[in-house]
């Protein structure tokens, strides 16, 4: 589903026919563990693909790299390759994603909160 979002986006950006700032905000993060990335290489710096693995245990190392991918080709992560007999790359959040940090930060407070109160959980059970 989040990717038919972005390459609609990606299409109508193509074709001059895009007017929704929303739907582009959207488009640029939204998608299984894109947040959770933006947030942890906003407020912990670089990481290694390995060490996002980590942060990201149910995720796949496929879906990981498609999504970094996006991000990178997005300009919202930067990829820094480093020299050496293994490929080795770090990603950090570019200037372009730092905007981000306080929607998602935002995003992570109000679920906080929601999950605080006796009636999501009702709600969720239901």
């Amino acid at each position: 589903m989040t990717y038919l979002v972005r390459e609609t986006v990606i299409e109508k950006l193509r074709d001059g026919d895009y007017n929704c700032p929303k739907e582009l905000t959207l488009s640029m993060f939204s998608g299984k563990w894109k947040i959770n990335m933006i947030y942890n290489l906003g407020h912990d710096g670089n990481y290694y693909f390995y060490e996002l693995q980590k942060l990201l245990p149910r995720a796949s190392h496929k879906e990981i790299s498609k999504k970094l991918k996006e991000l990178v080709v997005d300009g919202i992560v930067d990829r820094h390759p480093e020299a050496g007999l293994r490929l080795k790359a770090s990603y950090s959040l570019t200037s372009l994603g730092m905007p981000l940090l306080p929607i998602i930060d935002s995003i992570y407070a109000w679920g906080d909160e929601r999950l605080k109160e006796p009636t999501c959980r009702r709600w969720f059970l239901a």
